[in-house]
């Protein structure tokens, strides 16, 4: 211990950050932390009462899986600046052993251990993405797929030796896929049990979304402002066009409508913020709301019961931020961090599966019929969101 310390002392000395850029990029660290009680109120609000609990349980859980299977291994698998082959990272950095004052290998502003911070709360969001399902199992499944697909395509794509540039969100329909549909009585006039939780966690997310792009910068920089406008600009679009749409059919106007629209719009603006005017954002937005919109009739051609719409609005909304990329990215704004000075937007789509829990008899991933008949929190917590006691 005593003969390593002078070494990690040397390892500090070498370089020397911008605390403003340091302080910026905890901040956004923190607000994306903020997303995931957005996504339980969100899809605690979206679900049936009986179920309302459970989901929020969920997503908390989830979250507190990954922090731990980020520190274990998580960061290595995904980052370490030593693995070469181009597809897995190695274990060198197991329990933040070698992170600490170095340039961190996805952005030389921020050091290595606060990058490992922040892209724990990206990892931390995008497994919290899960629906329905016995609550141990899916923690497993958490843990499980960021290990086995979550850390493989981020070295793919954000390693110092990763093949590919970017990757797109499709676990959602994967998992809703692999459930099953709920019997029919259960989808009969489905109707969110709470719209209100609904709106607070929509707009928690998009509180929280401005420390997801924004601070994917890296630094309190240009590029950082203008995809904080990007998103804004980008959610508020589609929102409004995504609530339109359905008042044009059910000649009302919609708090669930114009939710479901603005998380698109938020979703499709995360890959291209920081590379595209904010002109193209209004485009984008329009798309986003419309396309995606029309995405969530998919699960009814395919059958799957994907009743919070996640492939809608995550899978198509990612993809048309990706290839809004493609068409509208400009040199200027991706230079804007003082880093970067090229356009390079070639993108490679990519959906893995890997889902065989299912087999195995303790890791059912759905819940048998009567959980699903008397409600989640009942089978899974033994709580409920909202208890009414008679006297």
């Amino acid at each position: 211990m005593s003969r390593r310390l002078p070494v990690l002392a040397r390892q500090v000395d070498q370089i020397s950050f911008d605390r403003g850029d340091t302080a910026f990029v905890i901040l956004s660290s923190a607000l994306i932390l903020f997303m995931i009680p957005g996504l339980a109120f969100l899809y605690g609000g979206l679900a049936r009462r009986k179920n309302s609990l459970q989901l929020l349980l969920a997503v908390v859980f989830s979250n507190a899986v990954v922090v731990f299977q980020w520190y274990l291994w998580g960061y290595s698998l995904a980052f370490s600046r030593t693995a070469t082959n181009g597809f897995i990272g190695n274990l060198n950095n197991v329990g933040l052993r070698n992170v600490l004052a170095m340039a961190s290998p996805g952005s030389p502003l921020v050091s290595e251990l606060l990058f490992s911070f922040i892209q724990m709360e990206f990892a931390c969001v995008t497994a919290s993405l899960l629906q329905r399902g016995r609550v141990m199992p899916a923690m497993i499944f958490s843990f499980l797929w960021t290990t086995l697909v979550y850390c493989v395509i981020a070295q793919w794509a954000w390693g110092i030796n990763g093949w590919a540039a970017k990757w797109g969100w499709f676990r959602g329909l994967a998992y809703a896929f692999v459930l099953g549909p709920r019997r029919k009585r259960e989808l009969v006039n489905f109707r969110p049990h709470n719209v209100s939780f609904v709106c607070l966690g929509t707009f928690i997310l998009w509180f929280g979304w401005i420390g997801f792009n924004a601070g994917s910068a890296y630094g309190a920089n240009l590029r950082a402002v203008y995809a904080a406008w990007n998103s804004n600009i980008c959610a508020a679009m589609a929102g409004l066009v995504w609530c339109l749409l359905d008042f044009r059919v059910q000649g009302k106007y919609s708090m669930v409508s114009f939710c479901c629209g603005t998380i698109s719009g938020l979703v499709a603006s995360t890959p291209s913020s920081g590379f595209i005017p904010a002109w193209a954002s209004i485009i984008l937005g329009i798309v986003a709301g419309g396309v995606c919109n029309y995405a969530t009739k998919l699960k009814h051609i395919m059958g799957i019961d994907d009743s919070l719409d996640i492939f809608a609005q995550h899978g198509v909304g990612g993809m048309l931020g990706l290839m809004a990329n493609a068409l509208f990215a400009a040199d200027y704004i991706i230079s804007l961090d003082n880093v970067n000075t090229t356009n390079n937007c070639k993108r490679i789509y990519i959906q893995l599966g890997y889902i065989c829990f299912d087999l195995v008899p303790f890791l059912q991933l759905r819940a048998p019929e009567e959980a699903e008949t008397n409600g989640m929190d009942e089978d899974q917590i033994g709580e409920y969101g909202k208890d009414f006691i008679a006297f």
